[in-house]
């Protein structure tokens, strides 16, 4: 296999067909732009789109998780009676449960920004077929296109998973 490697004008690369938007490369889109079937799949706006998302979706998760330890930090620790006491506790644990599913989202998000500077964003991981659009659209962490999801549940149920 010939890996052929192309660096374009501003700065994307190329490789077997791929485009690789290295995090160093801005691209300027049109206010409202969205992917469109129309244009060449994964291309450098596609991807930058979905860099922009995912960026504004980590940015927003680390500031939720900023507020949740300043509330955590804040909070008077010797409350009256033990029914507060307790409920505090719960509330904690629900809040420390909350930071933890952010923790997870944020490196799933960072692997993704990773494959998109790699050039194998928006490509299953198990079938290297395209995910699609308006599936990372909806979930741009996706690795799998949905065939391959769905194949991956129908077996975690198999075994009991």
């Amino acid at each position: 296999m010939n890996n052929s490697v192309t660096t374009l004008d501003n700065g994307v690369t190329r490789e077997d067909g791929r485009y690789a938007l290295p995090s160093t490369i801005n691209i300027d889109l049109p206010k409202g732009y969205r992917p469109s079937n129309d244009e060449e799949y994964m291309s450098p706006k596609h991807l930058a789109y979905f860099r922009n998302k995912l960026r504004d979706w980590r940015d927003q998760l680390v500031e939720e998780s900023r507020q949740t330890m300043e509330n955590l930090r804040d909070e008077v620790r010797d409350v009256g009676d033990e029914a507060e006491r307790a409920t505090r506790e719960t509330e904690n644990s629900l809040e420390l449960r909350t930071r933890d599913r952010y923790r997870k989202l944020i490196s799933k998000i960072d692997k993704a920004l990773r494959r998109i500077e790699e050039g194998r964003y928006g490509y299953c991981e198990e079938t290297d077929e395209e995910i699609g659009l308006e599936r990372l659209d909806a979930r741009p962490i996706a690795t799998l296109s949905l065939d391959a999801q769905e194949r991956r549940e129908h077996l975690q149920k198999q075994m009991g998973d």
